[in-house]
């Protein structure tokens, strides 16, 4: 982490709660991304990245859970609240919640907690851009605010996230080419080198990208915090991207009204009964059930001949005479 943003947490931790809420909130509103101090104990944050590590042995396969693929460097982790207490716990930290209640008003809610597992590449596969989350059919005299949270799993020094600052808010979020950004300074360039445990909060309309190459896996989780009744685009709609959260019973103890609020609960403002993804792949997956099928059937007749043997070959001992 660059020596300015460690004098900046360090500050941030001689400060009461009201002051470092009002510093966030200022490099917040001022610049689109602020870090924070630290938020879970080196304890939940072992616990957390096991647990996201589970997720990531294999690729989720009918009873068996896992990660989903849909691009070439990333293994997916949806629904982080699912699988441990500190997801859960960051993504409702008193200092993050008085932030957002701030700059987001006090209908938000957290509409998104998911994950990924980088792949080392040369390629930069995830260029610059702003998040493009709502209906820009509909929606042409102001920009909704999103802020998401960014949790690192491991230590990121290379791949790490970078932000041009202050440019948050200007622009309607869209890709954005590389030669748009040949007159931005270096020092108005933010990278999130950070070690495992680093949060920080950024302005989802700001500029924004995971820088390349990626030298080591990079485990990450992003929180996606905004409003549920603006109207979203199309895309996440046919995806159903921002369905209601699926949250672990057993982590739900003590929470306040305000917590509910955020997690959505009792929310059908974008729920759709009986979804159903449209597949991308139709002719692999059938062939993918065929294989599986013809290899479940192999173990069920192969189970029966073995039974049956089994039978024959006791009953045939059993009979032999006694000396």
């Amino acid at each position: 982490m660059p020596a300015n943003q460690i004098g900046a947490l360090k500050k941030m931790a001689t400060v009461t709660s009201t002051e470092l809420t009002s510093t966030i909130l200022t490099t917040l509103d001022s610049e689109g991304i602020v870090m924070l101090p630290r938020l879970i104990s080196d304890q939940q944050l072992r616990d957390m990245r096991a647990a996201f590590e589970a997720r990531l042995q294999n690729l989720r396969w009918s009873d068996v859970d896992g990660y989903e693929r849909t691009e070439l460097y990333r293994h997916m982790v949806q629904d982080v609240l699912t699988l441990d207490q500190g997801f859960l716990d960051i993504a409702l930290y008193p200092l993050v919640k008085e932030v957002l209640n701030e700059y987001l008003g006090t209908h938000y809610e957290l509409c998104e907690a998911k994950g990924w597992k980088s792949l080392p590449t040369m390629r930069d596969f995830h260029g610059w851009h702003g998040d493009a989350w709502y209906d820009q059919t509909r929606i042409h005299d102001y920009i909704p605010r999103e802020v998401k949270l960014a949790f690192y799993l491991t230590d990121v020094k290379s791949g790490f996230f970078q932000y041009v600052k202050g440019s948050h808010r200007r622009q309607a979020p869209r890709g954005v080419r590389h030669q748009e950004l040949t007159a931005v300074p270096q020092s108005q360039i933010f990278e999130a080198r950070a070690s495992a445990g680093s949060a920080f909060l950024f302005d989802t309309s700001g500029i924004h990208r995971q820088s390349a190459p990626i030298l080591e896996p990079r485990l990450a989780c992003f929180y996606n915090y905004h409003d549920p009744d603006v109207p979203l685009q199309k895309e996440d709609v046919d995806y159903y991207r921002y369905h209601p959260l699926l949250l672990n019973a057993a982590y739900l103890g003590g929470l306040t009204k305000e917590d509910e609020r955020i997690l959505g609960f009792g929310n059908k403002t974008n729920y759709i009964p009986n979804f159903r993804r449209q597949q991308r792949h139709p002719g692999f997956q059938r062939a993918c059930e065929f294989a599986f099928d013809a290899r479940l059937r192999y173990l069920d007749f192969s189970g029966r001949v073995s039974g049956k043997l089994k039978k024959i070959f006791s009953g045939s001992s059993d009979s032999k005479p006694r000396m």
